[in-house]
């Protein structure tokens, strides 16, 4: 890790990932509760400096990171934020986003990719080429699953205008996040959409 993040960059929120969202108090003594939005366990875990992003605010104000713990069952942290020593303080941080300077991103394995990288992403029939739509969200499930909105030559008239694509190598052989791409090889059904 840099420790070039004592700097930080003035220009656009696209220098930051998110990593977490506070969304209540937790006790008396001022630690919060996070939904995380990072597979890193050491965003929540490992003390130091984190970025605290507040609603309404365009730019993160660093925060130190001095203890957390993952609460089993609830997919939830809970830290302890120095600075924030009461639950007053904790509750007045409720939807405040947990941030990290994009150039911290941990490396990936090969065939991993980071969830903001996939979204945006055009959908193409490997097959004929054919554009199927955009992927605007992604849900992790036994394998993630990707939310695409669809053209309208692939949604017609039909109320249901996405359809969710499982993310795995068999259906998305082809990830091209240089050229912005997805190519599927859908097995039959998969895009027939439901009135």
């Amino acid at each position: 890790m840099t420790n070039n993040q004592s700097q930080m960059p003035k220009d656009q929120l696209d220098d930051w990932l998110e990593i977490g969202k506070i969304v209540s108090a937790q006790g008396l003594s001022g630690e919060v509760r996070v939904y995380p939005d990072s597979d890193f366990p050491e965003r929540f875990e490992v003390p130091g400096k984190r970025w605290l992003l507040r609603p309404g605010a365009t730019e993160p104000e660093p925060i130190e990171l001095i203890s957390g713990r993952y609460l089993d069952g609830k997919n939830l942290y809970v830290l302890k934020l120095a600075g924030v020593s009461d639950r007053t303080e904790a509750e007045s941080l409720r939807g405040s986003k947990l941030m990290v300077a994009a150039s911290d991103r941990p490396q990936l394995a090969e065939g991993e990719y980071y969830i903001p990288d996939l979204i945006g992403l055009q959908v193409y029939l490997q097959a004929s080429g054919e554009l199927v739509g955009t992927v605007v969200d992604v849900f992790p499930a036994g394998h993630d699953l990707l939310e695409v909105e669809l053209e309208s030559a692939f949604a017609g008239d039909k109320k249901q205008k996405t359809v969710l694509i499982p993310f795995v190598e068999a259906i998305a052989p082809v990830v091209d996040l240089q050229n912005r791409r997805v190519e599927i090889a859908p097995p039959p059904g998969l895009l027939e959409i439901n009135d």
